[in-house]
């Protein structure tokens, strides 16, 4: 498969060294996913080559890089702690959705495993998750230093040999390990979750994998890699996570269409009109606008492809599109100091008895539910206020308004498709 070294800077201005795993041919790669390896390892170790390769040959890009002061990476690995990993991880994150696409797969190893637990809340596009042999918390590797703790203590720093190899722990390690103790994150996850453990692991014992499990909401599976060592030297355990990841991951995480490709092929389409067509005689759409050309299907449980949004996750969308900038509008001009602004919405259909705040009781209605993340030093009244703006962005009034929706067929329609209009 064909490896690229790549470079991208961390938070802190230091040069991390990684390698990009992409599948055969021209084609541009339509899935990513980042690889976190395990702790005092690096990318290049055995499991992660394996897993990496397996993966691009099923289609799946993967990068793999090493943290701060690890393999081909600057920096100084005293300095390093669980909390840098993580920002590493956001900064490879960054990379790829800048060069590529961002990652949709999020793969960890050991304590890269409780590493991408703790960045998947700040990688928006991830959409599934992947633990090998890791713990539940980082602090589980306090372990590894119990006989230096005390020096560590005391003289702020100690040399520990981990594995066959030393190196210098300093006691802002063990701080930070400290206030990575629960599992809170892990419940708020909100994405798909696969554990890999083996029952036999003599590093990171399987109760781990079952702390895991148990903080998670579903989905979330566990396979067990029976037999297999903490580092998985046998490479068919390597080999046999990746090709269950990948089968496992299909069900999850969308192949991106070329947009390249789309936009040359797109239709011309008047200013402020939207034109729907057929991608294929399933449910794949394309939607164009003057300017933006997008697709729609379904998922493949229901018989469509899993090409884009389907149309009920596209309104949502443009009701979250429309609350979020309402409400930045709002705190700029107001000069309220709103930093961040996330909006999360679900669609369902309810029983009108289940609905508290619905005044008809009876019959089944139609529920949109937003959750809405606002950053920033704000106070109580501050907040209020942003969410009661919500309410008034012009998508929002539109859906509760009833609006009339006229149609008609259009003039060409019952005429056979000529060569050149097939889109």
């Amino acid at each position: 498969m064909p490896k690229q070294k790549i470079e991208f800077t961390n938070a802190n201005g230091s040069r991390l060294a990684g390698l990009l795993e992409t599948p055969d041919g021209d084609a541009k790669p339509a899935r990513y996913a980042l690889f976190a390896h395990c702790f005092t390892c690096g990318k290049d170790i055995a499991a992660a080559s394996r897993i990496a390769r397996a993966l691009a040959a099923q289609g799946i890009a993967v990068l793999r890089f090493d943290f701060t002061g690890l393999g081909s990476s600057d920096g100084d690995f005293a300095n390093s702690n669980f909390s840098s990993n993580v920002q590493d991880l956001l900064a490879a994150a960054d990379w790829l959705r800048r060069e590529h696409t961002a990652p949709q797969l999020l793969i960890g190893h050991s304590l890269g495993g409780a590493a991408v637990l703790a960045a998947a809340a700040r990688i928006d596009e991830a959409e599934a998750i992947c633990t090998i042999a890791a713990p539940a918390t980082a602090d589980h590797v306090r372990h590894l230093f119990q006989d230096a703790e005390s020096e560590i203590q005391t003289a702020g720093r100690a040399r520990v040999k981990i594995g066959l190899r030393a190196f210098s722990i300093e006691k802002q390690l063990l701080d930070d390990l400290d206030t990575h103790a629960t599992t809170e994150h892990i419940a708020r996850l909100r994405r798909a979750l696969l554990i890999f453990h083996s029952p036999v692991d003599k590093i990171v014992p399987v109760d781990e994998a079952a702390k895991i499990y148990q903080a998670a909401k579903h989905p979330k599976s566990f396979v067990s890699l029976d037999k297999a060592d903490h580092l998985l030297s046998n490479a068919r355990d390597a080999e046999y996570v990746a090709t269950t990841i990948g089968a496992w991951a299909s069900r999850y995480i969308r192949e991106q269409p070329d947009s390249d490709e789309s936009v040359a092929a797109a239709p011309e389409v008047a200013a402020n009109e939207v034109l729907i067509t057929e991608g294929d005689h399933k449910f794949r759409r394309g939607l164009h606008t003057a300017s933006h050309h997008l697709t729609a299907d379904e998922p493949a449980s229901v018989g469509g492809g899993n090409a884009g949004p389907t149309p009920y996750d596209l309104l949502l969308m443009s009701l979250g599109a429309c609350t979020s900038m309402t409400l930045r509008l709002y705190a700029n001009r107001n000069k309220i100091p709103l930093e961040d602004v996330k909006v999360w919405l679900t669609h369902e259909r309810i029983h009108a008895d289940d609905c508290a705040e619905c005044e008809n009781k009876t019959g089944q209605i139609e529920r949109i539910t937003r959750r809405i993340r606002l950053r920033g030093p704000l106070d109580d009244q501050q907040i209020a206020r942003l969410i009661r703006i919500a309410d008034r962005c012009p998508v929002h009034r539109t859906l509760e308004s009833a609006p009339i929706i006229t149609t008609r067929a259009d003039e060409e329609s019952g005429q056979s498709l000529r060569q050149g209009d097939r889109r």
